[in-house]
């Protein structure tokens, strides 16, 4: 293959980096998950997209390198040239050292802002809701309505979690027995509720609707069947729905 041959397939070696480039600069994909969910999808979605941009870039790149010697040094190859062979490229392998460890530098930085603003705790919630693991459900109790206030679960009976609309909520989340993971995929929340260990997780619903949550910690026997829905109603209609807890408890 003439050198004439092989322009048009590096030009479109070395314009895909830039064609994802600027495909980047126009809205971006929710890729999986839709934004303004709650208070976690606001701040969790754009490193989700940034991770996934940067892992395309990075292997597109990798593709031309690969594709780079096998296309190109394949017409000399052909006529019984080889390329140079040598032992080692002292720049190369530091360049192929100092790169990935600055994109995880990056992604770990990122990742650790984020984390710290999504459990970060405040005074200013609105209400309280106890989430407990066992095997193999869940309860939820609502500590307004008094301590007998709760939702306890079953493999064959689901219970849902009623939530506000545009209030404040810490989950005070544990667990009585072995380590379970508290996990509403569409919150793009998840947080361990280990025995013997109190953790809390604070955010806000924003859209209504009833949304599925499961166990994503492998906790024993019916470990696929601890699931539950999280209810987002009206801050009217979770004050009724506090109010029919209590009488029910009472």
């Amino acid at each position: 293959m003439s050198a004439k041959e092989h322009r048009p397939m590096l030009r479109a070696l070395l314009l895909a980096p830039l064609a994802l480039v600027l495909t980047g600069c126009a809205k971006v994909s929710g890729l999986g998950f839709e934004e303004g969910i709650t208070s976690v999808n606001d701040i969790s979605l754009s490193l989700w997209q940034g991770s996934w941009i940067a892992g395309g870039v990075v292997g597109v790149f990798t593709l031309i390198l690969i594709l780079w010697p096998a296309v190109f040094h394949r017409a000399k190859a052909g006529k019984g040239e080889f390329p140079k062979q040598t032992q080692y490229n002292v720049p190369v392998e530091v360049a192929y050292t100092i790169i990935p460890f600055i994109i995880v530098a990056v992604l770990f930085y990122f990742t650790a802002v984020k984390q710290n603003e999504i459990v970060e705790k405040t005074t200013t919630y609105a209400h309280e809701i106890t989430v407990d693991g066992f095997q193999w459900s869940w309860q939820f109790g609502y500590p307004e309505a008094g301590p007998k206030a709760l939702v306890t679960g079953t493999p064959a009976n689901p219970p849902t979690l009623v939530v506000p609309l545009g209030e404040r909520v810490r989950y005070t989340i544990t667990s009585n027995d072995v380590v379970h993971g508290f996990w509403v995929p569409a919150f793009m929340i998840q947080m361990m509720n280990l025995p013997g260990v109190t953790n809390s997780l604070e955010f806000t619903a924003n859209k209504l609707g009833s949304y599925p949550g499961r166990c994503n910690i492998l906790c024993g026997r019916n470990h696929s069947q601890m699931l539950f829905t999280v209810k987002v109603v009206t801050p009217s209609d979770y004050k009724t729905y506090l109010e029919t807890l209590k009488a029910s408890a009472a």
